[in-house]
């Protein structure tokens, strides 16, 4: 078998949280066309089901979608319990869900900076967790965390401290998780996207003055694509990255290399 035959996801079954738009679509795309079948978790569950109906229809793969809060514990439960029930088993887990603030630290009010921590950092934990309890058992599974280039860096000209604090406790969460579980068979990386022109992002009127500063300190003076982050996701929930376990890849364009 070759190495691009060996790069199939086909039988492998997979939830992907903030599944309905942006990266995460654009990642359950990647793994529906590579042959799995795909969970589409999110809040918004009229995006989702048009998300996985889609996936489905061009790709000839099983979708279902799944409506959970990931900083609810039943909600996370509950969305596993049907995973499990849907599919009999969980083989990649991309836990992606997040949100962004940009709020200058003295202005910002605990209510939103615990938003932020409990969406992009305790969601994680528990969608990983859910998934890593099932993939013990079976004695397998691959569990993608999505973290950011502003674990790294801290952004300007923007204000967003508890985003960056956010992103720096997942990848620390998946250093963890892969010691924890890498005798046990349960892998656990994490990406780290750099600026990412999603729809909703280039249709942000208020964004707009940002993404020209942004693109004007960009080494490739641009943003990223969504389907930029497809094939190192593809690569770590197959079986070729077999070895590769408590990674953190950047992909950013070189932004964060100075």
């Amino acid at each position: 078998m070759g190495i691009i035959e060996k790069m199939r996801l086909d039988g492998k079954k997979i939830f992907v949280t903030g599944g309905a738009r942006g990266i995460g679509k654009s990642v359950a795309t990647a793994f529906a066309e590579a042959g799995a079948d795909i969970a589409i978790v999110d809040v918004d569950i009229a995006e989702a089901e048009k998300t996985a109906a889609e996936l489905a229809e061009n790709n000839g793969v099983h979708t279902i979608a799944i409506k959970a809060d990931v900083t609810k514990p039943e909600d996370v439960d509950a969305m596993m319990a049907k995973v499990v029930e849907t599919f009999g088993r969980l083989d990649v887990a991309f836990c992606n869900a997040g949100i962004c603030m940009n709020i200058p630290a003295e202005e910002m009010t605990y209510d939103q900076w615990r938003k932020v921590i409990d969406i992009n950092l305790t969601g994680v934990f528990l969608t990983a967790q859910a998934a890593g309890k099932v993939m013990l058992k079976q004695g397998s599974g691959s569990i993608i965390n999505t973290a950011s280039m502003s674990a790294h860096i801290v952004n300007v000209p923007q204000p967003q401290c508890s985003y960056n604090a956010s992103k720096a406790g997942v990848i620390q969460l998946t250093k963890s998780l892969a010691i924890e579980w890498a005798k046990r068979g349960v892998r656990v990386n994490c990406i780290s996207p750099g600026y990412i022109g999603t729809d909703l992002t280039l249709s942000s009127e208020s964004l707009k003055p940002l993404i020209e500063k942004w693109n004007a300190m960009a080494p490739m003076g641009r943003l990223g694509r969504p389907d930029e982050l497809q094939s190192i996701c593809v690569y770590l929930a197959g079986d070729t990255s077999s070895f590769t376990t408590g990674s953190d890849f950047i992909v950013d364009g070189a932004f964060t290399c100075f």
